[in-house]
């Protein structure tokens, strides 16, 4: 009996640790002990000598008992173990009273036996339904398992469909703001080209105006140098004293000096208002014969001149390297004027910008802005590059540096259709070739290659 109750009590103490994580702190105790148990049943058939055994094994079992009560990780069959107690106490009692009282023992044998047996079917019994509500409680572990692990990946699945949810959202919502930009962007282009629009009227209406007067002067001018020739042709008639003579012509002569800078000058801005007049109409769509270098020359200046009307602090090196060999070449003069004067107004604005940048940087040194033109002609083929060293571009800008509505400036500083108009102008209505070369942060340069007949 004592062999059967100690090897089941060790057998059920592992079985309900079974499925903890307690069972390899225990394993090597459970293991020795089962080597005990045995040992001592070896040992109590070779010695042969029950009553010495029968204490051994009830001490052992109270050692067992003492382990499964001191340590907390037996906690949960503290009722089996428990039930072995009454087994152990009868046992000690009917060993004693033995011991002690051996006549008394021996007629009420059969009572002390019959009590011994009914706490050994007691322990078995408890262990019975102890064992039955482990099964319940380890089936009920493994049903809340389950459920936790269903719940844990609906929560995953739920998480996992919220986030894709969100980030759908969010990439709505981006791409929602995305157009409401373009469309602010757009519109605040579309209006700054009605300005424009409205701002080539007024020029247009202005240069009118001023060609008038600007006729008169130079036609006056004109004339009034005629007249100081005149009258010195006069004076030479007349008897005044030689030196009274010189002295009037010296008069006569620094005025008809005046007359011819005025008449210079006027003439000059007599070109610029016909300048403006040709760039404020529409193109007539019909190639004439142009002197290319002159026309690259003034635009260059109108541009330097525009920015350093808004700016007079702004300095730029104007180099120009023009081929002498050229002449005049049959192009759309409106036009190309307005692809001159988009590519140096950037040029300027680009050197501008990284003078600016470097002051705020302090780190301006011995930079000097730079724009520069060169023209050549070649193989019945007409090159032009314009280039400064200015801010340059990135990748991702000069992939996209022809398209419509397109600006690397600050919103009221650029339309976005300025190159976009250059490049139609280039390749449809001149069957040639815009390119653009940039190294970011040190330059840019834009080649014009337009075939000539």
């Amino acid at each position: 009996m004592h062999f059967i109750i100690a090897f089941f009590l060790v057998q059920f103490a592992q079985q309900a640790m079974l499925h903890t994580d307690k069972l390899p702190k225990w394993a090597n105790f459970f293991k020795y002990a089962r080597f005990y148990v045995f040992a001592l049943l070896a040992i109590y058939y070779i010695a042969k000598q029950p009553e010495m055994f029968t204490w051994v094994w009830n001490l052992s079992l109270l050692g067992l008992l003492w382990v499964f009560h001191k340590e907390d990780d037996f906690k949960s069959f503290r009722s089996a173990y428990q039930s072995v107690v009454p087994f152990v106490g009868v046992s000690m009692v009917s060993d004693i009273f033995e011991l002690i009282f051996p006549k008394f023992h021996k007629s009420y044998d059969e009572i002390f036996g019959m009590a011994v047996l009914f706490a050994w079917i007691f322990c078995f019994v408890i262990w019975f339904y102890a064992r039955k509500q482990q099964k319940v409680l380890a089936q009920e572990r493994r049903d809340r398992l389950r459920d936790e692990e269903i719940a844990r990946e609906q929560k995953q699945s739920l998480e996992y469909l919220v986030a894709e949810r969100t980030q759908e959202l969010t990439r709505q919502k981006e791409e929602l703001q995305k157009a409401i930009e373009e469309l602010r962007a757009t519109q605040n282009q579309l209006i700054q080209s009605e300005k424009m629009a409205s701002l080539g009227e007024l020029t247009a209406g202005i240069a009118h105006e001023i060609q008038n007067p600007l006729n008169f002067v130079n036609n006056f001018s004109e004339v009034s140098v005629e007249l100081c020739q005149e009258l010195e042709e006069e004076i030479d008639k007349t008897g005044i004293d030689e030196n009274d003579k010189d002295y009037i012509k010296g008069i006569i002569s620094d005025l008809s000096q005046n007359q011819q800078k005025i008449t210079h000058h006027g003439k000059r801005a007599d070109s610029i208002v016909k300048g403006m007049l040709q760039h404020s109409r529409a193109s007539s769509g019909e190639k004439e014969p142009v002197e290319v270098n002159a026309l690259a020359d003034e635009y260059m200046r109108l541009a330097y001149h525009g920015l350093r009307a808004k700016d007079k602090e702004f300095n730029a090196a104007l180099v120009t390297d023009f081929d002498p060999t050229i002449g005049t070449v049959n192009v759309l003069p409106q036009d190309l004027g307005r692809v001159f004067l988009n590519l140096f107004t950037n040029a300027f604005y680009a050197v501008a910008e990284k003078k600016r940048k470097l002051t705020e940087a302090g780190q301006l040194g011995e930079y000097k802005p730079e724009v520069k033109i060169s023209t050549k002609k070649f193989d019945n083929k007409l090159y032009i590059r314009v280039s400064d060293n200015g801010t340059g571009m990135p990748e991702h800008v000069k992939a996209k540096i022809f398209q419509p509505f397109f600006t690397t400036k600050p919103t009221g500083q650029g339309t976005g259709l300025g190159l976009s108009m250059s490049y139609d102008i280039i390749t449809n209505g001149h069957g040639g070739v815009l390119e653009v070369d940039t190294v970011e942060g040190e330059k840019t340069e834009f080649r014009i290659t337009i075939p000539i007949a």
